[in-house]
């Protein structure tokens, strides 16, 4: 079994995926905290579909690229990726409305809200693995699965209590990067929990190859993408609105 079958820039390529995806969705988020209904519902949903389909799902196939197991083929069920994609962005969905339903800072939302995001990191992966189908088993190591739901809750909460400390670009940015870590350490992580028993007498793995549909499906998330970062670049500033109460705490 490999992860780095393609070479080891893979990982830099998703990891720059992620960030991307999840620096124009954190963005969003921080948008949705100035608006008020349907327009804060609208920033919420184009901030789960930059971060869940782009940052999470987007960042876990291309990822995949490297995974192979020499000899034999790897292929993929169709139908429960798609579902991975589904769940991934519905449960970061979730875990926002959580957090930016309110514009006052709350400390149980904050650590709801990463709470979800993070397991919605992990669902996703554990589900798009679901859909690997490979000459034999896969299993995975317990302790290694617990470790990458730590890494992504973590990582996932300090990215969303950057987006309320200041609003400036470089720590936008900075939640970006420390999503991407998120989602790049608990897939790498997770991947390094896989125990794999091959089996050469078993009939070759049914359905695609990930190449087959990756690629028009970056091409869209690509286009898709353009959607969210118009949307922020021709929102008002802070300077713009009123001050937003970022660090005053609310009880609700």
């Amino acid at each position: 079994m490999q992860h780095f079958a393609m070479g080891s820039w893979l990982l830099f390529f998703a990891y720059a995926t992620s960030v991307v995806g999840s620096t124009v969705g954190l963005a969003c988020t921080l948008q949705a905290r100035h608006a008020s209904g349907r327009a804060r519902l609208g920033w919420l949903v184009l901030a789960a579909v930059s971060i869940g389909g782009v940052g999470i799902w987007l960042m876990h196939f291309i990822a995949m690229l490297g995974f192979a197991t020499p000899g034999m083929p790897v292929r993929y069920d169709i139908a429960r990726t798609v579902l991975s994609a589904v769940l991934s962005i519905s449960a970061v969905f979730g875990g926002l409305v959580v957090f930016g339903v309110r514009a006052g800072f709350s400390r149980w939302r904050l650590l709801v809200g990463g709470l979800i995001m993070g397991l919605a990191v992990n669902l996703m992966h554990y589900t798009g693995m679901w859909a690997v189908r490979i000459k034999g088993t896969i299993g995975y190591d317990g302790g290694l699965v617990l470790l990458s739901v730590v890494i992504a809750v973590v990582a996932a909460t300090a990215a969303l209590l950057f987006t309320v400390v200041v609003d400036r670009l470089a720590l936008r940015v900075a939640a970006g990067l420390v999503m991407g870590v998120a989602v790049t350490g608990m897939h790498y992580t997770g991947m390094a929990a896989v125990r794999v028993t091959m089996d050469q007498a078993a009939p070759d793995p049914a359905g695609v190859e990930v190449f087959s549909f990756l690629f028009p499906v970056f091409v869209l998330a690509a286009a898709a993408l353009a959607v969210p970062i118009s949307a922020v670049l021709m929102a008002p500033t802070r300077r713009a609105r009123a001050p937003l109460p970022a660090l005053q705490t609310s009880s609700t």
